[in-house]
């Protein structure tokens, strides 16, 4: 096989914002158009990301059309057309569901290679339905039959060889940042600060991440309370979409603890950048189910410096430039925010500039398309 026929598919249910989405969008455009033919088919149209993916001239984005969860006989004949009519050399699913359907479709593709996508680690499975706990087992039941399983985290890939995944089969490749974009901006940040009434004399701490019980926003609202009884020039933002009856809870306790003026809450941010840069301190307070959470490396690329609890990669991701916390523990989460302030007060620009370093030295766009690229490679 020559360099320039490899036909990749991946196989994700659709292109909304998520880190799975986000990160299937980075590895496409760092993949070398002279190597792959690449192919995106999603189970459902639009997302916030297929405008982005039909900039790119060397990726096909197909939508199978799927309107709701249980419309399958429709969705499955023109799935399988689609797969006949692409013939890829790989196909590569992307979360539980596409992981279980890539399976599904192997005996129509005859010569195929199969590579499953890993996300997540340590799912505490109280807080999925019962489909979610589903798709897991009949994973760990198919997994055999997968050529390649890639985890974005150690702690993904430990998770699942503890719950009967095969070891031999699972590769770790961490997420990729875009530290073309995500840079430290100071205009952006002012700007941003502004549009949001903080004030430069305000410590800004900020959670990027979607209203989900597993992202433990009620830590981080306890936390902030606590915090506010020893340095009354907090703020706190929360960015991140979510059920309207968990955002009103969450807003809820706020106001109870006497944050109402002092959380900002917003939904989904297209600029990104522009978000992580207005931060003083960002931070990850998820209880479970992180792999390699996405949003740390982006703050970190912009310079910011992270307070993060102790799931998935989180610590490995931060290394010395962060502070890394017990689960579950607004107090130690208030007291990790008030020692990286003072890291700030005596070693700020070292600190920021260490924090961009790592990522663009170990965790970069182009080290997740070059790693993945020789990954698959070896496939063929």
């Amino acid at each position: 096989m020559t360099p320039a026929t490899v036909r990749l598919c991946f196989l994700i249910r659709q292109l909304n914002e998520g880190g799975a989405q986000r990160q299937l969008v980075e590895l496409v455009k760092g993949l070398d158009p002279s190597r792959y033919s690449t192919t995106i088919i999603t189970f459902y149209s639009g997302g916030r990301f297929s405008a982005e993916v039909a900039q790119l001239p060397h990726v096909t984005h197909l939508s199978m059309g799927k309107h709701r969860r249980w419309e399958v006989f429709h969705f499955a004949w023109r799935l399988v057309s689609a797969v006949r009519q692409l013939r890829p050399n790989i196909l590569h699913g992307y979360l539980p569901a596409s992981n279980v359907l890539s399976i599904a479709l192997k005996p129509f593709l005859p010569g195929t290679r199969i590579v499953w996508g890993f996300r997540a680690s340590n799912l505490d499975w109280t807080q999925y339905d019962w489909f979610d706990r589903l798709l897991f087992r009949l994973q760990r039941a198919l997994a055999g039959f997968a050529d390649l399983i890639i985890a974005n985290s150690e702690a993904g890939k430990d998770y699942h060889v503890a719950h009967g995944f095969p070891a031999n089969k699972i590769v770790v490749i961490p997420n990729g940042i875009d530290t073309h974009v995500f840079v430290p901006n100071q205009d952006a940040r002012s700007r941003t600060r502004a549009e949001w009434g903080v004030t430069d004399d305000e410590k800004l701490i900020g959670v990027v991440g979607r209203l989900h019980p597993m992202k433990d926003h009620p830590t981080f609202i306890r936390a902030a309370a606590l915090a506010m009884q020893t340095h009354g020039a907090f703020r706190f933002v929360c960015i991140g979409d979510g059920r309207p009856d968990y955002r009103r809870e969450l807003m809820e306790l706020g106001n109870q603890l006497g944050l109402a003026d002092r959380i900002i809450w917003k939904g989904w941010q297209a600029d990104m950048p522009s978000v992580q840069n207005a931060l003083d301190i960002a931070t990850l307070c998820s209880s479970n189910g992180e792999g390699f959470p996405n949003a740390v490396g982006e703050a970190m690329a912009c310079g910011v410096p992270c307070v993060v609890t102790d799931v998935g990669d989180s610590p490995i991701l931060v290394g010395e430039t962060g502070v890394v916390v017990p689960l579950r523990d607004p107090q130690a989460l208030a007291d990790g925010w008030n020692l990286m302030l003072t890291r700030l007060a005596t070693e700020g620009r070292e600190l920021r500039s260490k924090a961009r370093c790592r990522i663009v030295q170990e965790f970069d766009r182009d080290r997740l398309a070059a790693t993945t690229s020789q990954v698959l490679g070896s496939l063929l």
